[in-house]
């Protein structure tokens, strides 16, 4: 057995998912190839992250992102941290040689992704980014459906991620706030999942129109030491400079058209990830708040039996789920991570770049580039190719 060490660039929320899928994947998952936890990496020297290495199963921690990624001990450099680190992270990771993982959205803007991508290249070494959500079972199977043509043509595509977690006016200023730590607000956050669902699942996007709207425009500073989801803020109020709301039409290669929504102001919507493919021979729907579901419509069946049916995807036979459980035990939100690292290993054992790389990753921000230069000029927009 090799082994591959490990440093992993960010220990909150993400942090939290990629450790946990370090530490199982091969428990459920057996390959040659073993990631070893070596350095869980936080913004500040604190005993907090020493704790938080120790709970997360890292050897240990370190503050100082540019020093991890300098060592010779490290091979895969994780970039779990905000967005406008993972330019400098990911390039300097490559330039030292290192293959990289990064959360997606692979970066703040398409030049920036770019770079990246060719940074990788040049190097020669793997590279993905992590859009978990192609690693739910269900939508996993999805995508075998719709290969296999039991849907036929795609006519319509519609994709909405929705949340709720912002409304709520005295929320304070956190970076996901600012545009100039986030990119983008729904967009690139939830949007980002959105687009990339619908060209795994249906085609690449060629052109859109979009509107962006921001609902608040200030809001309290948070309180210092505040984390990724703040706290209740203090003095002063702070400009909102990203889109609360995100939505847009789109035009696919394959003739197909797409309808797609991402907010943070959809009251009742914790995390709705959604899809709905409707084609000439039968259509998809799937929720991520019931992720183990999807919904078939099969249209070349007898007109009296035609019906959503609601497949439950946890056989044997469907994909990931033989590693786990009996038929009818039903995974979460964390196995899409543990997927996601198994299919980066067993792809790096072959000596294959995995995807989404960040080929696709690219593909991504340019279709978020187009929806907000549309957004701005009140045009459809072509996405860059």
């Amino acid at each position: 057995m090799a082994e591959i060490n490990v440093a992993l660039i960010g220990h909150r929320f993400m942090g939290k998912a990629h450790s946990n899928a370090y530490r199982q994947v091969r428990r459920f998952f057996p390959g040659k190839l073993i990631p070893r936890m070596k350095v869980l990496c936080g913004k500040a020297c604190t005993e907090e992250l020493e704790e938080t290495a120790r709970l997360y199963g890292w050897e240990e921690s370190d503050c100082e992102w540019e020093r991890v990624i300098e060592r010779e001990d490290i091979d895969l450099v994780d970039v779990c941290t905000p967005g406008y680190l993972h330019h400098p992270m990911v390039i300097a990771a490559a330039q030292a040689g290192k293959h990289v993982i990064c959360e997606k959205p692979l970066a703040n803007n398409l030049a920036q992704a770019k770079e990246m991508l060719k940074a990788v290249e040049k190097a020669g070494v793997s590279h993905m980014v992590n859009f978990n959500y192609r690693r739910v079972p269900a939508v996993a199977y999805a995508k075998k459906l719709i290969e296999n043509g039991r849907i036929g043509d795609v006519y319509h595509y519609h994709g909405a991620y929705l949340q709720d977690w912002i409304m709520d006016p005295e929320f304070p200023l956190v970076w996901r706030l600012e545009k100039r730590f986030a990119g983008s607000g729904a967009l690139g956050d939830i949007g980002a999942h959105a687009a990339d669902l619908a060209e795994y699942l249906n085609s690449e996007i060629q052109v859109v129109s979009g509107q962006m709207t921001t609902f608040i425009k200030e809001r309290p500073l948070p309180t210092e030491g505040a984390g990724a989801w703040g706290a209740k803020g203090q003095k002063g109020k702070g400009k909102v400079t990203v889109d609360d709301d995100a939505n847009f039409l789109a035009r696919f290669k394959n003739g197909s058209v797409g309808v797609f929504e991402s907010s943070r102001f959809a009251g009742g919507r914790r995390n709705f990830n959604t899809f709905q493919i409707y084609g000439s021979k039968g259509s998809i729907a799937f929720n991520l708040e019931r992720m183990n579901e999807l919904e078939f419509y099969d249209r070349t069946e007898p007109a009296e039996l035609q019906a959503f049916k609601t497949i439950i995807v946890t056989e044997a036979s469907h994909p990931y789920v033989g590693a786990w459980w009996p038929p009818g035990h039903i995974l979460g939100y964390e196995h899409t991570f543990v997927h996601a690292i198994h299919d980066f290993l067993t792809c790096h054992e072959k000596g294959r770049l995995p995807e989404p790389n960040f080929r696709q990753g690219v593909r991504n921000q340019a279709v978020l580039d187009a929806v907000e230069r549309s957004a701005k000029s009140g045009r459809w927009e072509k996405v860059a190719p």
